[in-house]
């Protein structure tokens, strides 16, 4: 028997595990365990605006201790293995912790290592950056702010990434910048795509369209960034759809990794033998393990196919929670997650769309009366000031 043990155990202290946590404890749930290893929590769809010169990096970022919530026991340490058959999560560093049930929500690894130059480029280099860093969303803003003349390349990866529109929001924001301040005719904007259009669902792929082609941004689809040379400064996209493949030379490399399970889950008993990223094999419904009804996923790491985002989370918490409720009362699960996710996207330096849609990537906007699928001022206001205070204030106490 391990020297732990926790009704439920909650793997992962990020949006997903506070919220999950939270909620649990407003349902009178005791004896629950919160394992997370970062002595600091993230707001992390701040991190763009950060890269774009909109926010500073201090407003998203607090000591992981103050969104614990009252009466959950938090242990320090990372998860490196998982036995679903013993009940047990093994730890770095504090031993095995056993469990009654197991709600798995530990983030999502960015594997700078699949792309062969992307992680010196961006740490060892005063040319390209990430806003998939908190350390380095702040030389994001240092580069744009300072380039005059030259070219400015924008990837995103193919398979999931969390805030997939993250990868375009900041060559908006880049571009807007430039345009006020009237360089944008200087600079060659690229933005690298993996999708065979610039969003999934037509209505907002043929405003990014018009946005795109507002900044004169070169958009390529069905591409990504396959190698990059940080000393020649040169970044090669492959174009998918016709087999080419093209260098490009940089003044400015905005990268964002391939991203996949971490590594104790990818290859593990919970993972999706048939999913080569190794997510958490769960209904996509109820967020229950498909072979081990004790175990329970969100968030990044989990199947779910559809965006991970925390809008995703808002909605995929409670389904959790309810469904935890009635497992440990010996019920089957009677709650449903329908696909909900958003995503907000920035278009400048005050204006947004806002996407909501479902797994049957239908457009299902919470506020029918209000048009989101248009760039719109007010929206930006939400971006900035709204949606920190719902997480902040209501989500990770549990009462969004």
């Amino acid at each position: 028997m391990p020297r732990q043990h926790a009704r439920v155990l909650v793997v992962g202290g990020g949006t997903a595990g506070i919220t999950v946590t939270a909620r649990l404890r407003r349902a009178g749930v005791t004896g629950v365990t919160l394992l997370e290893p970062s002595a600091t929590h993230y707001y992390q769809p701040l991190w763009t605006l950060v890269g774009g010169g909109r926010a500073p990096m201090a407003a998203g970022a607090r000591p992981e201790a103050s969104v614990v919530p009252k009466g959950v026991r938090w242990v320090r340490d990372r998860a490196v293995g998982v036995d679903p058959v013993a009940h047990t999560v093994t730890t770095a560093d504090s031993g095995e912790i056993g469990y009654d049930r197991l709600v798995v929500c530990p983030g999502i690894r960015l594997d700078w290592d699949a792309v062969p130059g992307m992680a010196p480029a961006v740490r060892s280099t005063p040319y390209a950056s990430t806003n998939y860093l908190p350390e380095l969303a702040p030389k994001t803003w240092q580069l744009i702010r300072g380039m005059r003349a030259g070219t400015a390349v924008f990837t995103m990866p193919s398979g999931p990434v969390k805030c997939g529109g993250a990868p375009q929001k900041i060559a908006y924001l880049a571009a807007d910048h430039w345009r006020r301040r009237g360089v944008l005719g200087d600079i060659r904007v690229v933005l690298v795509l993996p999708t065979p259009a610039m969003f999934g669902l037509p209505v907002f792929a043929a405003e990014l369209e018009r946005v795109a082609a507002r900044y004169g941004i070169e958009v390529r689809l069905s591409s990504e960034l396959t190698r990059v040379d940080p000393d020649a400064r040169e970044a090669v996209v492959t174009d998918h759809a016709h087999g080419t493949a093209e260098t490009i030379g940089y003044d400015l490399l905005h990268a964002v990794p391939p991203q996949t399970a971490p590594r104790w889950l990818a290859g593990g008993p919970l993972a999706d033998a048939a999913d080569p990223r190794g997510w958490v094999e769960v209904d996509r419904h109820t967020m229950r393990h498909v072979r081990h009804p004790e175990v329970y996923a969100l968030g990044d790491a989990g199947s779910t196919p559809n965006s991970k985002t925390g809008a995703a989370v808002r909605k995929q918490a409670p389904v959790v929670v309810r469904n935890l409720l009635d497992s440990l009362a010996g019920r089957e699960p009677t709650a449903s997650y329908d696909g909900y996710s958003s995503c907000p996207i920035t278009t400048a330096r005050d204006r947004m769309l806002l996407a909501e849609f479902d797994y049957a990537m239908t457009h299902t906007p919470t506020i029918p009366l209000l048009d989101t699928t248009h760039e719109r001022r007010d929206m930006w206001y939400v971006k900035r000031y709204g949606l920190p205070l719902l997480y902040w204030r209501f989500m990770l106490r549990g009462l969004a």
